[in-house]
């Protein structure tokens, strides 16, 4: 069969990310059950027109704003495919009403607030509302997500279908959890591009925070991105320069290594579709300290595996940890349930559903 992926990015590009990551493994799976398999992106600088990946054939074209029509015009000169996935970030490719064939709608997370973190009002507010619209008019189209928080979010804006299918992870577990203590200096980390809606600013007060209550506590910032500049001002107008690491891309063999290391890891974000770099920490018998949001709120399990603070604030985290250090016997549990649990993430486990779902839709098979 012939499949078909539309999303605004592919692996080559420079700000891909957890959603191309987790895309490039449910394809390259489709090619190697002998599937013919495309993914239609974005084009960018530098980019060739037209490249492979794992089998999967990428095609590039157009941009914000052009892409849609440029993929409609690539398509109509390919024979028929047998299902086109259609990705949303945002805005979606409307394939439902150009490509005549099967469509699934893949949506990671409804970005919701996000578009506050990045365009200015009235766009935010238009972008929020065409959204919500957009979603209802995909309403009965069959969608696949990765948590359930977000499955009950898209049915409560209408949508009739929806699958989950949770993300695996690249990142193989730990053969065996070394003793870690909760030991001075607390060690925390936060792993994620360093973009607006990811509130890394947020895990910088928390430490502000501990260090003001007395706790010993240094902040580890993995990754690069468009507010890199004001976090490392940030740290450096709060006299925290000395407590504060940031590394910049980290390669998976450093990245993990890093995530060994440190006590917590800490996801601030506004929301997620799952939250992989959850998984990876735990993988590394790392537990998780994250906000009460779509898609955390899945890929951590309060007071088993990490924690969901109660408030999207920085002294709600503060308060979490200050009370985890008064318990250290308890942490060695922590660690254990978090690192068996990401075990039930491999891609050899998470695969087989998701994949067979889409070859049923390919096949045309309805929904109940």
């Amino acid at each position: 069969m012939r499949f078909l992926m539309l999303n605004w990015r592919d692996p080559g590009n420079p700000k891909s990310g957890g959603a191309e990551r987790v895309s490039r493994a449910y394809l390259g799976e489709l090619v190697r059950r002998g599937h013919e398999v495309f993914w239609y992106a974005n084009n960018f600088p530098g980019a060739k027109p037209e490249e492979t990946y794992d089998g999967i054939k990428i095609i590039r074209g157009g941009g914000m704003g052009s892409s849609v029509w440029q993929a409609v015009k690539w398509h109509r000169r390919y024979k028929p495919f047998d299902l086109i996935i259609d990705q949303h970030h945002g805005i979606p490719w409307y394939a439902p009403w150009w490509s005549g064939t099967n469509v699934v709608a893949y949506i990671h997370e409804v970005l919701g607030p996000i578009w506050k973190s990045f365009y200015p009002q009235p766009v935010s507010t238009l972008g929020m509302w065409q959204e919500r619209r957009t979603i209802w008019c995909y309403r009965n189209v069959p969608f696949w997500t990765p948590s359930e928080s977000t499955q009950r979010l898209l049915k409560s804006l209408g949508v009739r279908h929806v699958n989950v299918f949770p993300n695996g992870v690249d990142t193989t577990p730990l053969p065996d959890l070394e003793p870690k203590p909760l030991e001075s200096p607390l060690r925390l980390i936060t792993v994620c591009r360093l973009a607006p809606n990811k509130r890394v600013d947020h895990a910088i007060s928390a430490l502000r925070l501990l260090l003001n209550q007395g706790v010993d506590a240094n902040l580890t910032i993995v990754g690069s991105g468009e507010v890199e500049r004001q976090l490392r001002q940030s740290a450096s107008d709060s006299g925290l320069q000395n407590k504060i690491t940031f590394t910049g891309h980290l390669s998976e063999v450093q990245k993990n290594a890093a995530l060994q290391r440190a006590h917590f890891l800490l996801h601030t974000s506004q929301r997620e579709g799952w939250g992989l770099n959850v998984i990876e920490a735990n993988a590394m018998g790392t537990p998780a300290i994250v906000y009460p949001v779509d898609g955390l709120v899945d890929s951590t399990v309060n007071g088993v595996t990490g924690f969901v603070t109660k408030e999207e604030t920085p002294e709600s985290i503060a308060r979490v940890l200050a009370e985890a250090t008064k318990d250290v016997s308890r942490y060695e549990q922590y660690r254990q349930n978090a690192w068996e649990r990401s075990k039930t993430f491999a891609w050899k486990q998470v695969l087989p559903p998701a994949c067979n779902w889409l070859e049923e839709r390919a096949r045309g098979r309805k929904q109940a």
